[in-house]
C-alpha cells in the first residue's frame, strides 16, 4: 500500500521527494471543491489494453466499493456498473463509454508521484548473512485506552508500571527492543534495502534459492515519519531536488558509518504479514496492479473509481483504478501511481514527478443528481 508519499496508507512512500507536491486545497471533500463535467469518455482515446486492465481492476474493488461509506460528497450509484463489469465480453472500451461520464474536481490539475514493490534479499528462516528481522505485529503495541479525543487513540504499549507511553522508535527497535514481543515472520539481508521496502508498505524477500516471501503492511509503531531524504539535505550532502531514492540509496552504501544514524531519524517502524496472493493489497483489500491502481484522497476520489490521468510523464497516460491511500496523498488530484516489481517499476516509480490533468469517471446520471 502506498504509504509514505505516495503508499497504498500511512505517511511517505514515494521515492520522489513528497515536498515536491503542491499543498492540499482547503476543501475538505470533492463536493467543495467542486465537480464538473468533463469531456465524453468516447473522446480520451483510451487503447482497448488500458480499458481491459482497469475493467478487471474496477470488478475487484467492486465488493468494498458498494459497501464503503463515501467521504467524497459524490452521490454515485454504483451497482449497474459493477453488475455489468464480471460479464462483459465485448470491447472493454464500450463498458467505460457506455456506462460512464467524466467529471473534473477542482480544475483538473493533478500531481503524480510512483511507487512500486521491491524485491530485496531475504529468507523466512534465519540464515548466515541474513540477521536483518522482519517483525510481525507486536502483542504490545495497543492504542491508548484512556483516550477520549475524536477518533481513535494514539498508539503506545503500557510500561511496567502500568502508564501509556509512546511505543518504541526505530532506533529502539533496532536494538532489540521486541525481542519476544513480536513475531519474526522473516529476515533481509541488507537492512538499507529493508529501510526503503518500509517505506513502500510492502515487497518480497528473494532467498538465494529463488524463493520468494512477499509481505505486506500489517501496521505502524504510531512514531512520527521523518523523510531522511530532508534530513541529508539539511545537512547539505544533497542540494534541493537532488535527494531522488537511489541517490540515497547510494550515499547510504557509501557511508555506513553514519547509515543507521540518519535512517534512525527517522521514528516510524512498519510491521508486515506474509501475502499470499498475486500482489500487494491496497487499501480496499484487493491487489493493487501495476499501471492499473493508483492511490488517492478518499474524500476527493471515490475508493475503487477509475481516474483517466493525462501527464507530462507519458508513461502514466491511461485509466487508473482509485485502491489505495496515501498519508502524503492529500487534496484534490494528487495521486501515486503503481508499477508493480523488478527494475524496470523501481525506475519508472523512482522518476516519477509530473505534472498532470485528472478525471474521474463516474456512473452516468451522477453528475446531474449533484447538480440538483
Amino acid at each position: 500500500m502506498a504509504i509514505f508519499s505516495g503508499v497504498a496508507a500511512l505517511a511517505a512512500c514515494a521515492p520522489t521527494p513528497p515536498e515536491e507536491a503542491p499543498p492540499p486545497p482547503d476543501a475538505t471533500n470533492a463536493v467543495e471543491a467542486g465537480v464538473v463535467a468533463g469531456p465524453s469518455v468516447a473522446t480520451l482515446g483510451l487503447s482497448r489494453d488500458d480499458a481491459e486492465a482497469a475493467r478487471l481492476s474496477f470488478m475487484e474493488s467492486c465488493p468494498t466499493l458498494l459497501a464503503r461509506n463515501d467521504a467524497s460528497g459524490i452521490a454515485a450509484y454504483w451497482t449497474t456498473v459493477c453488475d455489468a463489469a464480471p460479464d462483459w465480453g465485448g470491447d472493454p472500451v464500450r463498458f467505460f463509454t457506455r456506462y460512464f461520464e467524466t467529471a473534473r474536481v477542482g480544475d483538473g490539475a493533478a500531481f503524480l508521484t510512483g511507487y512500486f514493490e521491491p524485491q530485496i534479499a531475504g529468507v523466512r528462516t534465519r540464515t548466515a548473512g541474513y540477521d536483518v528481522p522482519v517483525y510481525g505485529m507486536p502483542s504490545d503495541l495497543i492504542r491508548d485506552p484512556s483516550w477520549t479525543g475524536e477518533g481513535r487513540g494514539p498508539l503506545g504499549r503500557l510500561d511496567e508500571t502500568g502508564k501509556f507511553v509512546p511505543y518504541y522508535e526505530r532506533a529502539e527497535i533496532v536494538s532489540g527492543a521486541l525481542d519476544g514481543s513480536a513475531p519474526v515472520i522473516g529476515w533481509a539481508k541488507d537492512p538499507i534495502d529493508f529501510f526503503f521496502l518500509q517505506i513502500q508498505g510492502s515487497g518480497q524477500l528473494i532467498g538465494p534459492d529463488g524463493q520468494v516471501l512477499r509481505i505486506g503492511y500489517a501496521g505502524q509503531n504510531g512514531r512520527e515519519y521523518v523523510a531522511i531524504g530532508r534530513v541529508l539535505r539539511e545537512r547539505g550532502v544533497f542540494a534541493p531536488g537532488e535527494a531522488t531514492m537511489q541517490g540515497i540509496v547510494d550515499w547510504l552504501h557509501a557511508n555506513p558509518d553514519q547509515a543507521d544514524v540518519v535512517m534512525n531519524e527517522n521514528k516510524s517502524w512498519v510491521f508486515f504479514n506474509e501475502l499470499t496472493g498475486d500482489g500487494p493489497l491496497g487499501a480496499l483489500g484487493v491487489p493493487v496492479r501495476a499501471h492499473a491502481s493508483v492511490a488517492a484522497d478518499p474524500r476527493f476520489v471515490p475508493l475503487g473509481a477509475p481516474v483517466f490521468i493525462d501527464a507530462v510523464h507519458d508513461v502514466a497516460d491511461g485509466l487508473w483504478i482509485a485502491q489505495d491511500t496515501g498519508g502524503a496523498i492529500k487534496g484534490a488530484n494528487r495521486f501515486d501511481t503503481f508499477w508493480g516489481a523488478g527494475e524496470d517499476a523501481k525506475r519508472i516509480a523512482g522518476g516519477m514527478s509530473s505534472d498532470a490533468t485528472a478525471l474521474i469517471l463516474l456512473p452516468k446520471g451522477t453528475l446531474t443528481r449533484l447538480a440538483r
